[in-house]
């Protein structure tokens, strides 16, 4: 049971209504965190421009997927956890075992990504004052300071997410689940 209201497009303030609509037509459901953000129309319409400049970000997204899952999976929120496993599988390409293996902390296998998720965990773990040899691993694994700043902005905009769910206490939506922590097998 959620701790904040979560809202729809008929109860959401009048400003939230239209971007609530909006994110519903384009998931085919309402997630619960739409529902939640909506009740402060600024941190909806923070959440959707931040995604959406997160979205042109020079990482790809299955790098930008490493980034969120890692983030949500220290930030303890099985939600985003969940939600991006199935973006990580259905639109970055992802296969079942890097998912599994992200979800766990664990190295994927892939080199790349595998240096993008520990630089996450260092700057979400240290708060951006990560160690001289963190910054140059990533850069030994071709990213340069445009990426490491990207990681920076993944990780704030997962932060917000992450943190309105585990606020209110949202539960994964039904059609989550299959991606859920402890489920994706």
């Amino acid at each position: 049971m959620s701790r904040l209201p979560r809202l729809n497009a008929d109860t959401a303030p009048e400003a939230s209504r239209a971007l609530v609509r909006k994110v519903q037509a384009s998931n085919g459901f309402l997630p619960h965190l739409i529902g939640t953000l909506a009740n402060a129309p600024v941190a909806l319409e923070t959440y959707l421009t931040v995604s959406e400049i997160n979205g042109r970000a020079s990482l790809d997204v299955a790098e930008r997927e490493v980034v969120q899952i890692t983030a949500a999976r220290l930030n303890g929120c099985d939600f985003c956890v969940a939600g991006h496993s199935a973006l990580a599988l259905k639109k970055a390409g992802l296969d079942r075992d890097a998912v599994l293996r992200l979800q766990r902390g664990l190295p994927t296998g892939h080199a790349r990504l595998d240096a993008l998720q520990r630089f996450a965990a260092a700057v979400i773990g240290r708060r951006g004052a990560v160690a001289d040899t963190e910054l140059s691993a990533l850069q030994a694994a071709g990213y340069g300071p445009q990426q490491a700043l990207e990681v920076v902005l993944g990780v704030s905009l997962a932060t917000l997410c992450n943190y309105a769910n585990v606020l209110a206490g949202n539960e994964i939506n039904p059609e989550l689940q299959p991606y859920a922590p402890g489920v994706l097998a």
